[in-house]
């Protein structure tokens, strides 16, 4: 590599950056101080006026706290289940480089084929699950009907479609425990759930932090999956603020409101994320 080159490759970086980051970032943020009624009529400038209207409204404190809720319960599943399906995966047994394949399958499904997948298993006629449950006995759910059940839909295709990677993760990391460790708590007497606590998540700690980390980033961003479900309904039930985000821009046309809503909900996260940070710092490499 001559002299040269590398100030090439910097300077086409930090072109590539300001023009596909950057720029649009600071002019989704400048949306939020007019008032457009489209993307190609002529702004008013308004201030400070977007934010105060939105701040002061029920829906977007409802929204906030929906997003909490998806977030939350969407990322203690997919931890739980993660580690549990990792242990299970790192146990040595017949056929277990094929199941490690099909556990990471529902991951590579495009999120439209899972929602329809789910929405389909829980037909009110033909559903699998409707039938089954008909079958024992057990009252029918209305998924998508009643505010309870709409989160806990939504949640749980979250955890169907994700929970793969954070097991694929964890297992990756349940490698790297050296065995010596397990010896020497067994010498000493202790029974799986104490190796489990004292030995196995002492170790995944780096990693544990790192995927709350991302998976709350994502699940707090995740646009897709509530859109192609319920479209934040019934009555608000889902609508967090990505989805209020999109509608007041591109169903209200209200672009302003829009981007002031996104712009509040990178401020809430930016808070959350450097919070974090500072209760959980990320260890050194010795």
């Amino acid at each position: 590599m001559t002299r040269w080159m590398l100030p090439g490759f910097l300077a086409v970086g930090v072109i590539a950056t300001l023009v596909l980051i950057v720029g649009p970032a600071i002019y989704a943020v400048s949306l939020s101080f007019y008032d457009a009624p489209s993307l190609t009529s002529e702004p008013q400038w308004v201030g400070l006026a977007k934010y105060a209207a939105v701040l002061q409204s029920a829906e977007f404190w409802n929204a906030l706290w929906n997003g909490i809720v998806y977030a939350g319960l969407s990322i203690v599943l997919q931890v739980v289940l993660g580690i549990g399906f990792a242990l299970l995966l790192n146990q040595r047994f017949f056929g277990r480089t094929l199941l490690r394949g099909v556990a990471f399958l529902p991951y590579l499904l495009p999120t439209v084929i899972a929602v329809l997948t789910f929405k389909w298993m829980v037909d009110g006629s033909l559903g699998i699950v409707t039938i089954t449950m008909d079958d024992l006995g057990l009252p029918p759910i209305y998924w998508f009907e009643t505010e309870t059940a709409s989160m806990v839909s939504v949640i749980l295709i979250s955890v169907w479609l994700w929970t793969p990677f954070v097991t694929t993760t964890f297992l990756a990391g349940l490698q790297t425990v050296p065995q010596q460790l397990y010896e020497a708590a067994r010498v000493d007497g202790a029974g799986p759930i104490r190796r489990f606590f004292h030995v196995t998540l002492p170790s995944l700690r780096p990693i544990l932090t790192v995927i709350i980390l991302l998976r709350s980033v994502w699940m707090f961003n995740k646009f897709d999956v509530i859109w192609l479900t319920t479209q934040g309904g019934p009555l608000g039930a889902t609508e967090h603020l990505p989805v209020l985000s999109y509608r007041k821009a591109f169903t209200l046309y209200d672009i302003g409101s829009g981007a002031a809503v996104a712009t509040l909900s990178f401020v809430v996260l930016m808070a959350v994320v450097s919070l974090y940070f500072l209760l959980f710092p990320m260890e050194k490499a010795k």
